[in-house]
């Protein structure tokens, strides 16, 4: 992942938006949206390796996949809610940012309630001894 490339889209796409932004402010925002979706997509291709590294480091500590599996997802879940407001706070919608910011909260919990419950289990089996 070259820090440098990606830095340099944003702010090319930043400048841009800006400039876009005083006359035709809808193209703006397709600039703004597009430019996330690029380098979101650029990142995830470069941290592909690091996600393969994670999963051979949870087989070896003996973890389920299914715990890596809804960690994943609880970080892709933060991941799009934090961009999705970003793009609403940008567009002068606060309100709707902090909905889905929120619904990405609660979606972290639903996520998280099975690995909650087995480590009720674990407690309650020690408590048993």
């Amino acid at each position: 992942m070259d820090l440098i490339a990606i830095a340099g889209a944003g702010l090319v796409a930043a400048a841009a938006a800006v400039l876009l932004r005083q006359y035709k402010p809808e193209y703006a925002m397709l600039i703004s949206l597009a430019a996330a979706g690029l380098l979101l997509s650029w990142i995830l291709a470069g941290i592909i390796p690091a996600l393969h590294s994670i999963q051979r480091m949870m087989e070896d500590a003996g973890y389920s996949p299914e715990a890596l599996q809804i960690l994943l997802k609880c970080l892709g879940v933060c991941y799009l809610s934090e961009i999705a407001g970003q793009i609403c706070r940008e567009a002068g919608q606060t309100a709707i940012a902090s909905k889905i910011e929120l619904a990405g909260k609660m979606l972290v919990l639903l996520l998280c309630l099975p690995l909650f419950e087995q480590l009720l289990q674990y407690a309650l089996t020690l408590v048993h001894l």
